[in-house]
């Protein structure tokens, strides 16, 4: 999915990810109830983090990570009517893998 939102240096943009309104007994969940979501997909990322002699380090965070992030990490803004966060990496508190998929870092 494109959107027109363009993250600026060490910024990335996320979708909260909404959790089921059910549980795993078939309890439902009111939207009362609900808290927001602490995961969320990465839509898009910046050039990277500007440093005191001026080169940029790269984000190790891509478009398309799966990421946890805390509770009230970011700035929620809405774009075209979507609500989306817009935080630095370093709030992203880690990328969840999927099963049987490591990143080359973890081997």
């Amino acid at each position: 999915m494109a959107i027109n939102l363009v993250p600026l240096h060490d910024r990335v943009v996320v979708r909260r990810i909404e959790e089921q309104e059910t549980t795993r007994a078939g309890l439902i969940i009111p939207d009362t109830a609900k808290e927001k979501p602490q995961e969320g997909e990465v839509l898009a990322v910046g050039k990277g983090k500007i440093k005191e002699d001026g080169k940029v380090v790269p984000l190790d965070l891509k478009a398309g990570d799966r990421i946890l992030f805390g509770r009230y990490a970011g700035t929620e803004v809405i774009v075209d009517g979507e609500e989306y966060l817009i935080m630095r990496e370093e709030d992203a508190l880690g990328i969840l893998n999927k099963r049987g998929k490591q990143t080359k870092d973890a081997a």
